[in-house]
């Protein structure tokens, strides 16, 4: 699965390595870590003050499962689906159906698979699920990305099986190598989900235009609570124009998902399985950028994960959230990026969950749904979601009035990579992303903001932004990095402030405020290198 288009050139520290750099704070990241997803062990029964007892590790799994059971008749909003092609029937004496799984890389809570189940059901026909691995060459293709996607894939081939359903590991990119593997295996139907950025786009429309013609390729938006094109049909221009339009459709789709069960009609041709292990070490990707510790791939891991956010960070996410140096975040997105979790199972176990925590679960819920959902309506309605010419008419005009002016420092992309600026805040936060995978929220926007400030054009700035992001954040190359970055440092999403040298009218950061929100000190030496 091809994730990225930016070509780009890699440096390499000259000194020492990053793991050298960072082999000091590697025990207190271990440590953080540890903190936001408690073992096991850590989560046994235990008294509270109250003298009642806490849920034993696994509560939620277990929790879901049932309700999964209890909604099996749930039926797929028919508003959800879309038929991309002409077609609309399933051919006729078909050999199964096919889900082409993309975003959504998970067998639960998906409701995409949930489609193509239900219609193979009712013509009585096998399933199958296929992935395409395209690794392009690029400095984007990581281990730390496709490791962490393929280890996904590997456990959901592991629950396929278990359910009587083929899943198939495709080499190559989805316009190449799909449309002969429905022909070769006599598929009726083909069911995939939803990603609103350019390159699946076009994959979309060339599978279209490849498949047979008695073939209809569905789309299910899978990703969304409020399908993309349900919940607006054209760009939004802020948080607040597209909220009440998505909290008047929120009692009609976030509902609970009924279960995948073990599928009825089993295929005479079965799937050859997947040697994963062999997979991972065959592919060309740049393995400078590693494996985060604290981020374990796979549907299994992110529900761990999301437990503890409901047990121990949630109560703290309404009052301390914009604090880096609090465990107060979900630290979901990974797993919600990769498709590894349903973002509307998070919603669903949020509000269950929050009874003690009423502070948290709305801002929670906003940032989860409206803020994320309108990133997705930003890069499906406007196909330049990766340029300063796809920001407001004010944004780009203000911008380009102050090409001109002066900086206070300008830095080169390397300089920015390796975080040798004057800033120890700014190179800490550097430091955590490409040692870790992840920036916390508060920062990315100084981070980004930085970066305009530094370069010689808010073009330049935009283009290291994005590099960066999608280069080393766990959860780059997704439509939540590029609105975060057209926000920090072309407006999108915000209004005009006051005027100022380099940024225009685009909303300014500094210093100074972020040692008013919170130990500015603390964090840096947490993360800068000692002597820098």
């Amino acid at each position: 699965m091809r994730h990225c288009v930016t070509r780009t050139s890699f440096f390499s520290f000259p000194t020492k390595s990053l793991a050298a750099i960072m082999s000091d704070k590697k025990r207190k990241a271990t440590t953080a870590a540890a903190a936001a997803a408690p073992s096991a062990k850590q989560q046994k029964l235990a008294s509270t003050k109250e003298g009642k007892t806490e849920k034993a590790a696994g509560w939620l799994q277990d929790l879901v499962k049932q309700h999964r059971s209890d909604n099996k008749d749930m039926k797929v909003n028919k508003k959800r689906v879309r038929f991309i092609s002409d077609t609309q029937e399933a051919k006729e004496e078909s050999e199964g159906v096919l889900y082409w799984m993309l975003r959504d890389q998970r067998v639960q809570d998906n409701w995409a698979l949930i489609h193509a189940q239900r219609l193979a059901t009712n013509k009585k026909l096998p399933l199958h699920i296929c992935a395409c691995l395209f690794v392009p060459k690029s400095e984007l293709s990581t281990l730390r990305h496709y490791s962490f996607m393929l280890k996904g894939l590997e456990e959901v081939e592991k629950e396929c099986k278990s359910l009587d359903i083929q899943f198939h590991l495709l080499h190559g990119s989805a316009d190449k190598v799909l449309p002969g593997f429905v022909s070769e295996r006599g598929f009726g139907a083909v069911v995939t989900d939803f990603l609103p950025l350019r390159e699946p786009l076009k994959w979309l429309d060339d599978v279209k235009k490849a498949l047979p013609d008695d073939v209809p390729l569905i789309q299910v938006d899978a990703h969304n609570i409020v399908p993309c094109w349900v919940a607006s049909p054209k760009l939004e221009y802020a948080a607040r124009t597209i909220r009440g339009k998505i909290t008047k459709l929120l009692p009609e789709f976030l509902t609970d998902f009924p279960l995948v069960e073990k599928h009825p009609y089993t295929a005479t041709k079965k799937s050859k399985p997947v040697d994963w292990a062999k997979t991972i070490a065959s592919m060309q990707v740049d393995r400078t950028v590693g494996e985060p510790e604290w981020a374990q791939p796979g549907t299994t891991s992110g529900m761990v994960m999301l437990e503890s956010f409901i047990d121990v960070r949630l109560k703290l996410f309404g009052t301390q959230r914009n604090d880096p140096n609090v465990a107060a975040l979900s630290q979901l997105s990974p797993w919600i990026r990769f498709g590894h979790l349903s973002a509307q199972r998070v919603a669903l176990q949020v509000q269950r969950g929050g009874k003690n925590a009423t502070q948290s679960v709305a801002p929670f819920i906003e940032e989860l749904v409206v803020r994320r959902e309108l990133t997705d309506n930003f890069c499906f309605y406007n196909d330049k979601y990766d340029s300063v010419e796809g920001a407001y008419e004010w944004a780009q005009k203000s911008l380009r009035d102050h090409t001109k002016d002066k900086r206070p420092y300008v830095y080169t992309r390397e300089q920015l990579e390796r975080a040798k600026t004057h800033d120890k805040l700014w190179n800490a936060a550097q430091y955590q992303m490409v040692s870790e995978g992840k920036m916390h929220g508060f920062l990315r926007m100084y981070w980004a903001k930085k970066i305009l400030e530094w370069t010689c054009s808010p073009e330049e700035a935009l283009s290291i932004a994005l590099y960066l992001n999608d280069r080393y954040e766990l959860d780059g190359q997704d439509p939540n990095g590029f609105v975060g970055c057209m926000w920090s440092i072309c407006g999108i999403h915000d209004q005009g402030w006051a005027e100022r040298d380099v940024f225009g009218k685009i909303r300014y950061m500094n210093y100074k405020g972020c040692l008013r929100k919170f130990d500015v000190p603390e964090f840096e030496k947490k993360y800068c290198p000692k002597g820098l």
